[in-house]
């Protein structure tokens, strides 16, 4: 048995959606009848709306959120997957790298969600999910940028989700392993690779479009909460979640 998830008429703003997750993500909303908004500095397939935006600059994002709601009315979801991993040593990170890693990792999640959100509490419904990393609690070797930003927005997210709760606006965290993307590729080839292969296993961004679009939806009636992609019997892999109160 297939599920599927109804989107007929729903909005959802996906950060970083021109590649990998994101725009196996953004065909997913656009088949299930919404309509998907891709926020990134590159193009994404044919047929999914685009707005070009450089996610650390806050008045761009500022001004594309405020162009959709003009267009559409709302915003019923918001999934934050913008992100760079750049690869240092921590004891020969360059200043200026860690700084962009932060901001675009970081920061871009923070303004997004201040630029969507209120729209979301003066309807008392919408969705936002945030992309972080198994990097966040355990580390890795020369990702020491991407790991800590990872890390700052599982406290970000949750935080977020208990002021907002009471607006009927859930806020929720993913983290989806090791998937098969352009970016993944970039940064990690030979040994880097055959270590994720043997330890989770490498996922496809198909793989990680079920529960996003099960966290979007009015079936997902948690906040706060982390899902996690983790090693299931061989090769396969399977979602965990914690819950928070």
């Amino acid at each position: 048995m297939r599920a599927s998830f109804d989107a007929t008429g729903e909005v959802v703003l996906i950060t970083g959606g021109a590649q990998g997750i994101g725009a196996a993500l953004a065909a997913a909303v656009n088949a299930a009848g919404g309509t998907a908004v891709v926020l990134d500095m590159a193009a994404p397939i044919d047929g999914v709306e685009h707005v070009k935006v450089d996610v650390a600059d806050r008045a761009a994002v500022e001004a594309a959120v405020a162009g959709v709601v003009e267009r559409y009315g709302r915003i019923d979801g918001l999934v934050a997957g913008a992100a760079v991993q750049p690869r240092s040593a921590v004891l020969d990170q360059d200043p200026a790298e860690w700084t962009r890693t932060l901001q675009v990792n970081l920061d871009g999640v923070v303004w997004a969600c201040q630029a969507v959100v209120p729209h979301m509490v003066a309807r008392r419904s919408g969705s936002v999910v945030v992309f972080t990393s198994g990097m966040a609690s355990t580390g890795y070797p020369g990702a020491a940028a991407y790991a800590a930003s990872k890390a700052a927005l599982v406290a970000f997210a949750k935080t977020l989700a208990a002021e907002v709760a009471a607006d009927r606006v859930r806020v929720n965290v993913v983290a989806p392993g090791v998937i098969d993307t352009e970016q993944f590729r970039g940064a990690n080839a030979g040994a880097d690779r055959e270590h994720w292969q043997d330890t989770i296993g490498i996922g496809d961004p198909e793989d990680v479009v079920g529960p996003l679009l099960f966290l979007l939806s009015d079936a997902a009636a948690m906040t706060g909460s982390s899902l996690t992609r983790e090693r299931a019997f061989g090769k396969l892999t399977s979602f965990s979640g914690v819950t928070s109160d």
